[in-house]
């Protein structure tokens, strides 16, 4: 009796042991459910944000910066031979007025010889939205021998004026805040002297900022206008020249009769005048006459008696 008694209690405890160790391993098997719900502490945070801002600082350098619009400074040249110079320096005129643009010089040659041309370099402005159909209305004046445009860019010298400009005039105003603030005549000698030296440098750059914008603003065009042939007509033939003369000595004769038709219709209108006049002269040379002969005849009279 005391045997199997003391047989079930080692069955109990052998039983109690094995599913102790079961239990305790299917908890050390299971994952900790604490451990998935905590919170991500501070630092790893403060990680992710930093992850995050480098995140977007890489992406801003990456992209891009928005390009502005380039300032450029165009000039064109173009050589035409025309028909006409003449002609086609009217042409231009009224072109320039329509793009309203600007004629700055003009430069006409005229033929020496037989071998040279008429030629003439004129040089305008125009605004530069206007630039090429400026130069295809001058393409219209006759045959385009050669065409050049240039351009060049001074965005960053535009920058870099307008920058030196806004610290010359901040630095304007603090010197003359300092002046104001000032005590002795020494004082405000310095600061007037340096007061006059920026504002002297302010007056430079803003002139030269102004000579950019304008030259942006408009474009200089040289166009250079040739004649299609010589002016001065080649030698010509001996029967082409008596004809010529004769030409020339008929209308002469002809313009010399009607000269002398013009003069005869100009005597009669005035012929009372002139009568008038011959006649003072007539009667003034007789009485002349009549007092001589009768100053000579008294004295031999006077002698007789």
């Amino acid at each position: 009796m005391y045997g199997s008694m003391r047989s079930l209690r080692k069955s109990t405890l052998f039983m109690s042991a094995l599913l102790g160790g079961v239990i305790f391993s299917s908890c050390a098997s299971v994952p900790s459910p604490s451990n998935q719900a905590l919170p991500p502490s501070s630092a790893d945070r403060a990680a992710s944000i930093n992850e995050t801002a480098s995140s977007v600082s890489q992406k801003a350098e990456a992209a891009p910066a928005p390009r502005t619009r380039a300032q450029l400074i165009k000039k064109a040249s173009m050589t035409v031979i025309v028909n006409s110079v003449d002609k086609s320096i009217d042409s231009v005129s009224q072109i320039i007025s329509k793009q309203r643009g600007d004629l700055i010089g003009l430069r006409e040659q005229q033929p020496t010889n037989d071998s040279s041309r008429h030629t003439a370099s004129i040089q305008l402005r125009v605004p530069q939205n206007l630039l090429e159909p400026t130069l295809e209305e001058f393409v219209k004046l006759g045959t385009v021998e050669n065409r050049n445009i240039t351009a060049e860019d001074v965005g960053d010298r535009l920058v870099d004026f307008q920058a030196r400009l806004t610290n010359l005039r901040k630095t304007e105003a603090n010197l003359q805040k300092i002046m104001d603030r000032a005590g002795s005549v020494r004082d405000v000698l310095n600061v007037a002297q340096e007061l006059s030296n920026v504002r002297q440098s302010i007056e430079q750059i803003d002139a030269q900022l102004k000579n950019l914008q304008n030259q942006v603003a408009y474009s200089t065009i040289t166009l250079n206008l040739e004649a299609a042939v010589s002016s001065t007509s080649p030698q010509r033939a001996v029967g082409s020249q008596i004809q010529e003369t004769w030409n020339n000595s008929t209308h002469s004769f002809g313009a010399f009769t009607i000269g002398l038709l013009k003069l005869g219709i100009w005597l009669m209108v005035y012929s009372p005048y002139l009568l008038i006049l011959a006649a003072a002269v007539y009667g003034f040379m007789r009485w002349r006459r009549t007092h001589s002969l009768h100053l000579t005849q008294t004295p031999e009279s006077a002698d007789s008696e």
